[in-house]
């Protein structure tokens, strides 16, 4: 088995619903081991579109992390998403930050995530539920690399304490 952190995003619909039912679905990948709490977030890059709402899943899995990445696609394509752009709206979006201390860069996974350690929305659910998982390139801890990032710019604010998902 392999840990593996993910960060979950949704800006079309019920957010907090796409959030429960991905992490429902993931229950088919693995072992849901820890839920972070709900962070509404501004959107980055493409900022003309609704504010997400973010969290960050720790998984226990068999699975390779091309095979997980090949099921949260399959996830995302289940429950809608249309990639039609990159950084656009979607009703889910389901990321690989890291798995174990693997370090992968191919052409359609890279781990850990490329830009994960410039990301509030992802750093602090991180932070949350793994504060001292270590980032295997920089070697910061979630904590760390969290304070290191500039007091101003992009909004996150917790609104929900948890995802709580049933059957």
């Amino acid at each position: 088995m392999s840990l593996a952190y993910l960060s979950l995003g949704s800006n079309l619909g019920d957010r907090a619903g796409n959030l429960r039912r991905a992490i429902f679905l993931l229950r088919s990948v693995g072992d849901v081991e820890r839920v972070s709490s709900a962070y509404e977030t501004e959107p980055v890059e493409v900022i003309a579109q609704a504010w997400f709402l973010n969290c960050a899943v720790a998984l226990e899995t068999n699975a390779s992390p091309e095979c997980l990445l090949a099921s949260l696609l399959a996830i995302e394509r289940e429950m809608g998403r249309v990639r039609s752009g990159s950084k656009g709206p979607r009703v889910i979006d389901l990321d690989i930050l890291l798995f174990g201390n693997e370090v992968c860069n191919s052409p359609d996974l890279s781990i850990p995530h490329p830009a994960m350690q410039e990301r509030r929305f992802v750093l602090a659910p991180m932070a949350e539920i793994a504060p001292a998982a270590v980032h295997p390139l920089s070697k910061g801890s979630m904590r760390e690399l969290l304070e290191a990032l500039p007091s101003q710019g992009q909004i996150v604010r917790k609104v929900m304490d948890s995802l709580t998902v049933t059957d």
